[in-house]
């Protein structure tokens, strides 16, 4: 066989703009690729939503990548254990109600059981800001404004493009950026105590990670926390390399819009 420059880049095209008109109407769009994100996304692609996740850097996984302090391991503990055991996962113990899982093997597999579940993945790909709509008389979020994120990094000044969702799930980790930005844009309160983002408390791995999977739920009309993001908008602590939580908020934010989605 010839091989054909032209017919590789034809190749890329065609398929990229098939996943992208795919995605114009989502009934799940996940904003961020970390542990929580990936694992909602496989849950809620295998039953067969329209999942697309976005993820501003090249690479998925978060913080997951590097364990601790670059040390690629993780720990996780009993309760969590068995997601990451459905998903293929060695997961040794260590010690009465630890295990740890090698992180580079956790990051890999979450990210390749979301994608062969369906997931439609967009790397390198920032959501700068929402769409809102007053449906029924309440402002609810119902899309995503995006841009290539070297567009973003240069401060190029390049408009977005737009794509439908049913459900945006804000898991963007500590620094809850599309959160921030509906609430800095827009005159609204969430579903916390004083009705904007708590922010996030210093670490006290023990609370954060019985209250991440706590603190998943619904924020905003349309708009769903998870992961770190949950604790970050709720005003809970930070945990560390401990990713129990995470797991956990990810399965139940898959099966709270799930349910919603189903009717």
């Amino acid at each position: 066989m010839q091989l054909d420059e032209r017919t590789v880049t034809k190749a890329i095209l065609d398929r990229y703009h098939e996943k992208f008109i795919a995605s114009l109407d989502l009934d799940v769009a996940i904003v961020g690729g970390g542990p929580s994100g990936l694992t909602a996304g496989y849950h809620l692609a295998r039953q067969g939503f329209n999942v697309a996740l976005f993820e501003r850097k090249l690479s998925l996984g978060g913080g997951m990548w590097g364990g601790g302090m670059t040390y690629n391991f993780i720990v996780v503990q009993e309760d969590s254990r068995h997601i990451l055991e459905e998903v293929g996962l060695a997961v040794e113990p260590y010690g009465e109600g630890y295990y740890t899982v090698d992180a580079v093997a956790a990051t890999t597999t979450l990210a390749s059981k979301a994608c062969l579940a369906g997931v439609k993945v967009f790397n390198c790909m920032s959501v700068e800001d929402v769409v809102l709509r007053e449906v029924e008389d309440v402002k609810r979020v119902t899309g995503i404004v995006i841009n290539s994120s070297p567009v973003e990094l240069a401060g190029l000044h390049v408009d977005p493009l737009t794509l439908g969702c049913k459900f945006l799930i804000e898991a963007t980790g500590h620094p809850v950026e599309v959160l921030k930005t509906l609430v800095r844009k827009n005159d609204v309160r969430l579903n916390t105590p004083s009705g904007q983002i708590e922010g996030e408390q210093s670490m006290w791995a023990e609370i954060a990670e019985a209250n991440t999977p706590l603190n998943t739920r619904e924020v905003f009309p349309g708009v769903y926390v998870a992961g770190m993001a949950a604790n970050a908008t709720f005003g809970s602590y930070r945990m560390g390399p401990v990713f129990g939580g995470m797991l956990l908020s990810g399965v139940k934010v898959a099966e709270e819009i799930a349910a919603r989605l189903k009717g």
